[in-house]
């Protein structure tokens, strides 16, 4: 008789835990072409402004757009984290368990099963996995993490995400 294949562990959802989910599943480009927007909105706002004779409100709320676009841009990271810290889930316990079935998330506010059917890829980074997969033909990402996971659930992660990646 086969013994069924199942992996526990448990952690906080705290600080820590969110940066590191944010930093590998959302990678954050620095380029000139990301703050682009903003910048058409803080010129186009300049010529309202100076060449129109339309109310200087309107222009400068059309700069402050601009402003208000770059910075959103220059603090998603910490502006995630936050909304996150802020949500009733914060500080709470999860229990995760990876399976023959697939990847179970259960906490006092939350239980979710990501099944291994329904994941299109596994991406591995250098702190954890990224789980990506569909429900209801809508593509979401989940993030592992590899200091709660133990070295036998990454080899079978890593044999999932073989045969995954491969058909």
């Amino acid at each position: 008789m086969n013994a069924s294949i199942s992996f526990t562990s448990q952690f906080i959802l705290d600080k820590a835990h969110f940066n590191e989910c944010f930093s590998e599943s959302m990678p954050q480009e620095r380029s000139l072409n990301v703050f682009f927007k903003s910048g058409v909105l803080m010129a186009f706002g300049l010529i309202i402004l100076l060449f129109t004779p339309v109310n200087a409100y309107a222009g400068w709320f059309v700069v402050a757009l601009g402003i208000l676009e770059a910075l959103s841009i220059h603090y998603k990271q910490p502006w995630w984290v936050l909304r996150q810290m802020l949500s009733k889930a914060s500080g709470s316990e999860v229990t995760l368990t990876i399976d023959e079935k697939g990847v179970l998330s259960d906490s006092f506010y939350n239980k979710s099963r990501i099944l291994w059917e329904n994941m299109s890829s596994i991406q591995e980074t250098s702190l954890g996995y990224i789980l990506n997969f569909t429900v209801e033909n809508k593509n979401n990402k989940g993030y592992l993490s590899k200091s709660y996971l133990s070295t036998d659930a990454q080899s079978y992660i890593k044999q999932k995400m073989n045969t995954l990646n491969v058909t």
